[in-house]
């Protein structure tokens, strides 16, 4: 098989040698395109939060004394999209869906997505 792989293609193995491709960037933890486990927020989810929280008050049309975040679970995408458990009031959660790219042009943190009325008890799901 390897001898006639490499007569037609000229390559040394066929590609199924290479498989599975896991970039460097990727958690050993992490499978591609799956949802991760729920982690403690870490003071860099905290900033992918800071970074969105203008664009998620102008679409709530109010401005949020606390916006803490909490928890998060992450998926490997053409970037990461994390899904982010924020305390938004004393009482009052929201659960934020965030696009980080990895190209430098859309690298910047976006605000895909957000559901409101959400308790501390709420688990983090896909949406």
């Amino acid at each position: 098989m390897q001898a006639a792989w490499r007569l037609h293609s000229g390559c040394a193995e066929p590609p199924s040698a290479y498989l599975p491709f896991v970039p460097e960037t990727v958690p050993a933890t992490m499978m591609l395109g799956g949802l991760s486990e729920a982690k403690p927020a870490t003071p860099e989810i905290q900033h992918i939060v800071d970074q969105v929280k203008p664009e998620f008050e102008r679409r709530q049309n109010q401005a949020c004394a606390i916006f803490r975040a909490i928890v998060y679970k992450s998926q490997v995408v053409s970037g990461f999209i994390y899904f982010i458990k924020v305390q938004d009031s004393e009482d009052s959660f929201v659960h934020l869906k965030v696009l980080e790219g990895i190209s430098p042009e859309n690298r910047a943190p976006s605000l895909e997505g957000f559901q409101t009325g959400k308790t501390r008890d709420d688990p983090l799901t896909y949406f």
